[in-house]
């Protein structure tokens, strides 16, 4: 996949290409239900396809203080559309002065002239340029006088529900890991370098890694113990491990952390980086008498993770 970002001061495209615009989080598949119909339609008419995103997200230009939760990377998100065999990714340099465009200039300045785009493809709830206040009526006119066919896409439906990233978030907040990936189609990761930690875990026999996530900006799933597969850095296949997300409230502890026990490994992983896919949701976070009644749970918790990978191959 082609990767180019764009300021808006390019000059003009020489090919042309079938596209669709948007932030486009967690590349869910709601989104892969867009992005197939632009790849058929550029098959179809002999031109690339193209996904146009934002390099980090645009209510942080508009709105500086605003944090917020991601699904994915930026990187992540190349990935995954490199992935779905998209031929072009437009990563938008978002500022204040692109943010100052109405949907008409926009859809002239960057993705007529500047992409190339002949034919727009529009998610079900896409809106974009300045106040977000005009929507497919008004785009369709748009293209129309721009020579840019536009067309809409219906909405994607999982387990009876529209699929959104709004959706998957609340879903990840509530530890419900199993359909946020229903709703994802893939399972939800975090990625993090392996720091040192409290060695608690390594006291009661289950030593752990520490995974920071810090700069990545991503949505972490409500605390608790989950069933994960642990991706070692270098290395190509999975481990079965166990992973608790909280504030070890057994041992007072105020900060969150982030702790992965690999099962069955012996190595030491400090310094390495660790990724994670969230399977399955063994408990939510409670604090425990002793440090003796918290390793009695870590064994419930380890059989419990052992008889679902056995269950789930």
């Amino acid at each position: 996949m082609e990767t180019v970002y764009i300021t808006g001061a390019e000059k003009a495209a020489e090919t042309r290409c079938v596209a669709t615009v948007g932030f486009f989080d967690g590349v869910h598949v709601g989104h892969r239900h867009v992005i197939g119909q632009v790849k058929e339609l550029a098959r179809r008419q002999g031109l690339r396809s193209c996904v146009v995103t934002f390099e980090k997200h645009p209510r942080q230009v508009v709105a500086p203080d605003f944090t917020p939760q991601l699904l994915t990377t930026l990187d992540e998100k190349l990935h995954l559309l490199d992935q779905l065999g998209v031929e072009v990714c437009a990563v938008l340099r978002f500022d204040r002065q692109m943010a100052s465009m109405d949907a008409e200039t926009f859809m002239q300045s960057i993705l007529a002239r500047t992409l190339g785009v002949r034919h727009l493809v529009i998610g079900y709830d896409n809106r974009f340029g300045h106040g977000r206040t005009e929507g497919f009526t008004e785009y369709a006119a748009f293209g129309q006088r721009m020579g840019m066919t536009v067309t809409a896409c219906d909405e994607e439906v999982v387990e009876e529900q529209k699929v959104s990233s709004s959706l998957i978030r609340r879903c990840l907040a509530e530890g419900d890991v199993e359909k946020a990936a229903a709703s994802l189609g893939y399972c939800y990761t975090l990625a993090g370098r392996v720091v040192g930690g409290y060695r608690q875990g390594r006291k009661m026999g289950f030593p752990t890694a520490n995974i920071d996530t810090a700069g990545s900006g991503k949505l972490l799933p409500a605390p608790g113990a989950y069933a994960v597969r642990a991706w070692i850095e270098e290395e190509k296949e999975p481990h079965e491990a166990m992973m608790n997300i909280g504030t070890r409230p057994t041992f007072h502890g105020h900060s969150l952390s982030l702790e992965v026990h690999v099962l069955g490994f012996e190595g030491d992983l400090y310094g390495h980086r660790l990724r994670v896919d969230f399977m399955h949701r063994l408990r939510e976070e409670r604090a425990f008498h002793d440090a003796a009644e918290l390793t009695l749970q870590l064994q419930h918790d380890r059989q419990e993770a052992i008889e679902w990978f056995e269950k789930h191959p």
